[in-house]
């Protein structure tokens, strides 16, 4: 019989996973990782509650139940990832290096320690022989988020709820009266809840404030608490006041400077062509020529021109031009129904 160890966090998604599993007649072990435990400013971290809706639904499926403490390695391979990124002006994406370093790389390699012959999650994507494909919901189609694990990894992996629907997943949770049926699904970046990346990154980073200025008058407009805190195409959070409303379409780091403008057509913020750099594909890299690209997690998917560099890097040559491609994102690249891999925007 074949041992898989499934990631429950305590919510419906990896509390169906396990049922499914149970009645597909593998031997389950349900494991819980204790990433992230620390409370913040007017936020309780919310670990302890998910721990034991993890467990009591462990218990109604009568499997194994076992709690892996990544939290030293969460901190330095994911928190420690985020902040730096934005320190240096750039817009991360943590829930990715938390795929690539903990859930397929961490959690992999304790559970085969353990006996386990795979693993399972709660994604919404399918597998099939260490092939990323989309799930049949693209609404929740989750590829973006696993785009930098590898194939080995994910020949030792299930996704059993890439074939349905969220409502699908909701409705087969309560016919099999599964405690965490009607739980709300978390929201907010994946360790810290509904806190604001704001209020999270200011528990790490010194708020020093700047001006905020008009890029096309160079009037100064405004004030900021800190550069480090916006992004390319952000509109609220400016607090500057009537008229059109401005976006942010660029910042300097080592002057401490936001620059914004109401012109939507503003060049630095529209993109013909994108280079990508830390490169990551899934299985073999494609050939070069043309397929199709999504540019931030529930964005279409669009075409793209694939070029690959002698460097490593990619070059990515877009015939409609797409608005704020910001640097430290990602950009997923798929043949099809296939997620071939992406890399981060420079």
């Amino acid at each position: 019989m074949t041992r898989v160890y499934v990631g429950m966090s305590g919510g419906v998604d990896s509390s169906l996973t396990a049922a499914l599993l149970v009645e597909q007649g593998y031997d389950v072990t349900g494991v819980y990782m204790k990433n992230w435990t620390q409370d913040l400013p007017g936020m309780r971290c919310p670990w302890a509650d998910d721990l034991a809706d993890a467990k009591r639904v462990a218990v109604q499926l009568g499997i194994d139940f076992k709690v892996y403490d990544f939290e030293r390695e969460y901190k330095q391979k994911v928190v420690d990832y985020m902040i730096d990124e934005y320190r240096a002006g750039r817009t991360p994406n943590p829930d990715i290096m938390c795929n690539q370093e903990v859930k397929f790389k961490l959690f992999l390699e304790s559970a085969l320690d353990d006996g386990a012959d795979m693993i399972a999650t709660g994604h919404y994507a399918r597998v099939r022989d260490g092939v990323l494909l989309q799930a049949v919901d693209a609404n929740k189609d989750q590829t973006y988020f696993l785009y930098r694990v590898t194939g080995e990894a994910l020949q030792k992996t299930l996704f059993p709820l890439g074939e349905y629907t969220k409502p699908e997943v909701r409705r087969m949770a309560e016919e099999r009266g599964l405690y965490t049926a009607n739980k709300k699904d978390s929201q907010g970046i994946c360790f810290v809840g509904k806190i604001g990346i704001r209020e999270f990154l200011g528990q790490y980073i010194t708020q020093v404030p700047g001006n905020i200025i008009d890029k096309t008058t160079g009037k100064v407009l405004g004030r900021h608490d800190g550069a480090i805190f916006y992004t390319l195409g952000q509109r609220h959070g400016l607090d500057l006041g009537g008229g059109l409303p401005f976006y942010v379409v660029g910042k300097d780091m080592d002057k401490n400077e936001v620059y914004v403008s109401t012109n939507l057509n503003d060049e630095t913020m529209w993109r013909n062509t994108l280079t990508l750099h830390s490169v990551h594909w899934i299985n073999d890299a494609p050939a070069d020529g043309d397929y199709q690209m999504r540019i931030r997690h529930r964005a279409p998917l669009v075409s793209v021109g694939i070029a690959k560099n002698d460097d490593g890097s990619v070059t990515l040559s877009l015939p409609d031009a797409q608005r704020a491609a910001t640097p430290g994102q990602s950009v997923v690249l798929y043949d099809g129904d296939v997620c071939l891999g992406g890399g981060i925007i420079a």
